[in-house]
């Protein structure tokens, strides 16, 4: 797996973007998988919504999330881009931010036009772009969505999440790693997640229903409404996605 070491802390300095242009591939979900992983391991995280549509990270109650609004009267809201950034450049702590697929062409536009990556990394806070590659039908959509992200980032800093929710990741027999769209960008690329296809009547109703609700699987684990059974699944999931974002960053 590819792989960077920033100068930057990435566990206690650090901006989370997750971006793709595809709606509805679960790129709020790994927002909320982000921030829980943070939390867990009792860092200082500071959760924002950019969605101007559907603001899902929004939900998650207990990551105390934000919703910043960077459109106005239907238009880009460049001052509300500002405002953002100046939080990212003067706050510490983790940031984990969800974007809008509406925004998403906005908001990476203005990262790249203001030089964005290089602010932050003179200021010491590292910038990781999570993206979404998911299978089923919009898998053409998410190839397209990663590859304009590694195309046109200066750095290594795209984390990929494939995500088999919707079918395995795979075209013509190739998995994510042997297709071109990752071949052509895998310099770009600092590491992926796996977000497991499981049994779909036992972990995957599990899962389902902590989305569904909005919970953190912490919540779910210690809520009396899972069943014990239910509880050591979710416990797995948490667990296997917990070691690869924590795989990612270990020195």
């Amino acid at each position: 797996m590819p792989k960077s070491t920033p100068d930057a802390q990435p566990l206690t300095s650090a901006i989370h973007l997750s971006l793709q242009g595809k709606g509805g591939v679960g790129k709020s979900l790994v927002a909320s998988i982000l921030a829980q992983y943070f939390v867990e391991n009792g860092r200082k995280v500071e959760c924002i919504d950019t969605d101007p549509v559907n603001q899902t990270f929004l939900q998650y109650r207990a990551l105390g999330a934000r919703h910043i609004d960077l459109m106005r009267d239907g238009n880009i809201d460049q001052r509300g881009f500002d405002a953002l950034m100046e939080r990212l450049l003067t706050e510490d702590g983790v940031f984990v931010i969800d974007n809008g697929a509406s925004t998403f062409i906005p908001l990476w536009s203005y990262i790249l036009e203001n030089k964005v990556q290089e602010l932050l990394s003179a200021a010491g806070k590292n910038l990781y772009v999570h993206t979404v590659v998911t299978g089923g039908q919009a898998l053409a959509d998410t190839l397209k969505g990663f590859r304009s992200l590694a195309e046109s980032t200066s750095e290594r800093n795209v984390i990929v999440w494939v995500n088999e929710y919707f079918g395995r990741v795979e075209r013509d027999g190739k998995q994510f790693i042997d297709m071109n769209a990752y071949k052509e960008s895998v310099e770009k690329v600092f590491g992926w997640v796996h977000i497991v296809k499981r049994n779909q009547d036992t972990f995957g109703r599990d899962f389902e229903e902590v989305i569904a609700r909005k919970l953190t699987l912490r919540e779910a684990i210690t809520d009396a409404g899972f069943s014990l059974m239910s509880k050591q699944r979710l416990k797995v999931i948490q667990r296997d996605l917990f070691q690869q974002i924590e795989r990612l960053f270990a020195q």
